[in-house]
C-alpha cells in the first residue's frame, strides 16, 4: 500500500511539469562545478597489476605530475582498478584528458575525466540528466 502511495506522488509530480525546474533536476552524490582550477583527473579502468610509477609514467609526457593515487581495497589490498593523477597545471591536465582517454593502458581502455572535489560532511551536488519521458503523463 506504501508502495503505490509513493509511485502515485511520483507520478503526479513528473506530470505537473515540476522536473522541468533546473534547480529541481539535481540530485546530491558530488560536488558543483568550482570557479578553481583542476589539476586533477579521475583515471578509470586500470589494470589491477598497475603500480603508481607506471601510471605516472605514461601521463608524465603531457607535463608535470605532482602527486598519483590508485585506490586499493581495504580488505584485499588488491587495486579496485581507479586512480587519480595530479598535474602542476590545469593546461597539462586537460592535454593528457584529451589524448589518453579511451587508449589502452596494460591491455585495458581508460576512463578519464576531471575529479570532482570531495567535500567531508558537505551537501554534494550531481547534474540529473532527464530521462525518457520526463514530464509525460501516463495515466
Amino acid at each position: 500500500m506504501l508502495n503505490n502511495t509513493v509511485l502515485t506522488l511520483l507520478a503526479r509530480r513528473a506530470s505537473t511539469g515540476v522536473n522541468q525546474n533546473p534547480i529541481l533536476l539535481q540530485r546530491c552524490f558530488c560536488s558543483p562545478p568550482s570557479s578553481s582550477s583542476n589539476n586533477k583527473l579521475f583515471v578509470g579502468g586500470l589494470s589491477w597489476s598497475l603500480d603508481e610509477k607506471s601510471l605516472k609514467d605514461a601521463f608524465s609526457s603531457y607535463g608535470e605530475v605532482t602527486e598519483v593515487t590508485i585506490v586499493y581495497d581495504k580488505d584485499s589490498g588488491r587495486s579496485r582498478g581507479f586512480g587519480f593523477v595530479n598535474f602542476s597545471k590545469e593546461d597539462d591536465a586537460k592535454s593528457a584528458k584529451d589524448a589518453m582517454d579511451g587508449k589502452a593502458l596494460m591491455g585495458r581502455p581508460l576512463r578519464i575525466s576531471f575529479a570532482l572535489e570531495r567535500l567531508r560532511g558537505g551537501t554534494v551536488v550531481v547534474p540529473r540528466l532527464p530521462a525518457i519521458g520526463d514530464g509525460v503523463n501516463r495515466s
